[in-house]
């Protein structure tokens, strides 16, 4: 019987490959190792997702785009075109860095607390993106991963910042916890959110192990969750998966 979240495959693509993240250390990132396909190149991956999960939305983490290059623009228009639904997280530090991510048709844009410059330029990119803004709360064992002390360094402090602004679709992510199968340790914190904030769409991610932490997260309020090893390890599988 599958959980009632929905689940969004993660492609963390590094130099055309798709890699396996674990614990946020992106220089360890290796390719990565799936039940799904032999393959790490991203349409590929993705399609395996597709034929064998049924699965077309996808968060995709661009690591070079992460460490300051272009954004992959034509990476995402072909698997736009394969029909892929994209959540992009691009590294996005200003208002202006939204301009080549919206030439890209339907792509949901993710903008990260550890890369955002301020406030102010969330405020400007809920302004121009609207419903297709997703901000994601970045933590490190529970500490707000920012290069800036303007958001503060209390988790629900952000939260509460970032609806005051306006964004309505938030991800809640431990990236000590992506990889390494310890759950996602911000189930408290995915419950306090979903009850206090309605009509705001609460993601998980980073460590979910199998069906059991689905179900934790379910009861926690959470809409939908990001999965990447616990998919290319087989431990949760087509049956598990709402549609």
């Amino acid at each position: 019987m599958a959980t009632n979240v929905r689940i969004i495959p993660v492609l963390d693509v590094r130099q055309g490959v798709v890699v396996h993240g674990v614990a946020g250390q992106r220089a360890d990132y290796r390719p990565i190792k799936s039940v799904l396909t032999p393959s790490t190149a991203p349409r590929e991956v993705a399609h395996a997702f597709r034929t064998h999960l049924g699965v077309t939305e996808l968060y995709l983490a661009d690591l070079d785009a992460l460490a300051g290059q272009p954004p992959a623009v034509d990476l995402y228009r072909s698997l736009h075109a394969d029909g892929a639904r994209l959540l992009v997280d691009a590294g996005l530090r200003r208002a202006r860095d939204v301009d080549a991510l919206m030439t890209v048709d339907n792509l949901a844009i993710v903008a990260a607390l550890e890369t955002l410059d301020s406030p102010a330029a969330l405020r400007q990119m809920v302004h121009a993106l609207g419903e297709r803004l997703l901000f994601s709360l970045d933590l490190k064992e529970g500490v707000p991963l920012s290069g800036t002390n303007a958001w503060g360094v209390d988790p629900w402090t952000i939260v509460q910042k970032v609806l005051d602004l306006g964004v309505r679709r938030l991800i809640l992510l431990d990236l000590s916890r992506v990889g390494v199968g310890q759950g996602t340790g911000t189930e408290e914190l995915c419950r306090r959110l979903s009850r206090t904030a309605t009509g705001v769409e609460v993601i998980a991610g980073g460590g979910v192990r199998d069906k059991t932490d689905l179900e934790v997260l379910a009861h926690a309020g959470v809409h939908a969750v990001l999965l990447a090893s616990a998919l290319h390890n087989g431990r949760i599988t087509r049956q598990d998966i709402r549609y």
